[in-house]
C-alpha cells in the first residue's frame, strides 16, 4: 500500500507542477539530467526527487498488522536561465507554492495523505546565465500495515 501510495503522491505532484502557467516550466521530471547539457528551449526545468522518508506506528494490532504514518519529504529543484534571474527564481517559487498548495490533500485524501507544504527554500549558487532554488516538499499520510 505505502509503495503505491508513493507513487501515486510523486505523479500527482508532477502532474500540478507541469500545470503550471506564468512561467510554465517546460521540464517537469523525476528523472535525473544535467542541466548544462539541457536546451536552452528546456526551461524553466524542475527536477522532483524523493528524499527523506520517516514512518512510525500509530496503532497496534495482531501479530505486524496495524496503522503506520509516513512523512515522505520531497526536494523539488527549480532552474531558470537567461537575464533578471532573480526575478524569473522569484516567479518560479511563487508559482510552485501557489500550485501545491492549491491541493494540500494531493487528490489523495482517501488514500491517507492528511497534508503537505512546503517546509524549505534555498537559493542555490550557480553562475549566470544560470540561477536553482531548491524546495523541500512534506507530504504526510498514513496507511494499514498488512500481514507480509
Amino acid at each position: 500500500m505505502a509503495q503505491n501510495l508513493r507513487q501515486q503522491i510523486s505523479e500527482n505532484i508532477i502532474a500540478v507542477l507541469k500545470d503550471m502557467r506564468d512561467p510554465q516550466p517546460v521540464l517537469v521530471t523525476r528523472e535525473p539530467f544535467n542541466v548544462l547539457e539541457i536546451a536552452i528551449t528546456q526551461f524553466p526545468a524542475i527536477l522532483l526527487i524523493p528524499s527523506v522518508e520517516e514512518r512510525e506506528t500509530i496503532t497496534m494490532g495482531m501479530t505486524s498488522v496495524g496503522r503506520r504514518m509516513g512523512t515522505l519529504d520531497f526536494t523539488i529543484r527549480g532552474y531558470v536561465r537567461g537575464t533578471d534571474l532573480d526575478r524569473q527564481r522569484n516567479d518560479l517559487i511563487e508559482r510552485i507554492e501557489e500550485a501545491l498548495e492549491s491541493d494540500r490533500y494531493r487528490e489523495l485524501y482517501s488514500q491517507g495523505v492528511t497534508d503537505s507544504q512546503i517546509v524549505t527554500i534555498e537559493v542555490q549558487d550557480r553562475l549566470p546565465p544560470l540561477a536553482e532554488i531548491t524546495i523541500t516538499f512534506r507530504v504526510k499520510y498514513n496507511y494499514l500495515r498488512t500481514q507480509t
